[in-house]
């Protein structure tokens, strides 16, 4: 449910106050456990710890994120393949492929030389 507009999108002060007075590119990586902050034009350029509950996610924030949360770009769940060892077997075979087929063109573009 998105937030009220006449109270206007929750920045957190904190996250401003770090971020007052510093330029985009010279700062380190900021970390934060508000995940629920939104993303202020401001914020464009810096590096941001976004905690997972766990790590802290590096995210860089661009144009493209402004009004989205932080929290969108740390996720809280990691992903584990399906298949087994039937989709193991598979992947391997199409890295051979792929590692055959580069040792083939490399052999072709060196006999024209």
């Amino acid at each position: 449910m998105t937030r009220s507009s006449k109270k206007g999108p929750y920045v957190d002060p904190r996250i401003l106050k770090k971020i007052e007075g510093k330029k985009p590119g010279t700062t380190g990586v900021i970390k934060t456990w508000s995940r629920a902050c939104q993303i202020a034009p401001e914020m464009v350029g810096f590096t941001f710890g976004v905690h997972n509950g766990k790590d802290h996610i590096e995210v860089f924030i661009t144009e493209d994120m402004v009004g989205h949360r932080l929290g969108e770009f740390s996720l809280t769940r990691k992903f584990t393949k399906h298949g087994g060892k039937m989709q193991k077997d598979l992947e391997q075979k199409k890295k051979e492929a792929e590692i055959s087929a580069a040792q083939a063109a490399k052999g072709a573009t060196e006999s024209k030389k």
